[in-house]
């Protein structure tokens, strides 16, 4: 990381990278080469973590950039769970667990944006900020509401133990676990945990009935 900012690599460059070591990741899942794909969708990860690093220590956080790695993730995890319906013929599975990951990961980013009370980094204006702008509210701005509507009604999502439960669903540790069940040769196992995770939030979130007093 030190490295990009001595190189005075931008950071856009990096989460670009990141993307492409990600969609390379699904094209070897698709062609059943496992140990490659659980490689690069590792080196996807170290560059994702890294992109954010060398934003704030080169003092270049911006709205694009924000806007841009947002995205980035939802073309990776859609091109991942695209080769994994296709390499299996489940394409049902597949597109329910994309579903669920991304739900699980909106509420992550969410919970965590709502206990802080983050400011979003300034809008550096720019037609591709705005083209980036209007695609994060065409597909990340329905999750957004969704999870203040959510939160408004669970206030416990932001207390600091579930933000902590939540950021370790983070990202990061859901490739890392699907990298763990590629390298096992059994990637179809990471389709069920992430919809086994939201399953697993959705009957946290739910209201839970008070007994019926007994009568006399």
């Amino acid at each position: 990381m030190l490295a990009f900012a001595r190189l005075r690599v931008p950071p856009a460059a990096v989460v670009l990278a990141a993307g492409g070591a990600g969609v390379a990741g699904a094209v070897e899942l698709g062609r059943g080469s496992f140990i490659a794909a659980a490689l690069l969708v590792q080196l996807k990860t170290v560059l994702d973590n890294a992109d954010g690093q060398l934003a704030r220590l080169t003092d270049r956080t911006s709205s694009f950039g924000r806007y841009l790695d947002s995205e980035v993730d939802l073309v990776v995890n859609a091109a991942l769970f695209a080769a994994l319906g296709w390499r299996f013929g489940q394409p049902g599975l597949a597109f329910a667990a994309f579903v669920a990951l991304t739900s699980v990961l909106s509420l992550n980013f969410n919970a965590e944006r709502l206990s802080r009370q983050t400011v979003a980094a300034p809008d550096d204006g720019g037609r591709p900020t705005a083209i980036l702008r209007g695609v994060y509210r065409l597909f990340y701005a329905p999750q957004d509401r969704l999870a203040e509507w959510l939160v408004a009604r669970r206030p416990w999502l932001t207390a600091a133990p579930s933000v902590a439960t939540l950021a370790n669903l983070g990202m990061s540790s859901q490739l890392a676990v699907f990298g763990l069940c590629l390298a096992l040769g059994q990637p179809l196992v990471f389709a069920w945990l992430a919809i086994g995770e939201l399953a697993v939030i959705a009957l946290a979130a739910m209201p839970q009935r008070l007994p019926r007093e007994e009568t006399a």
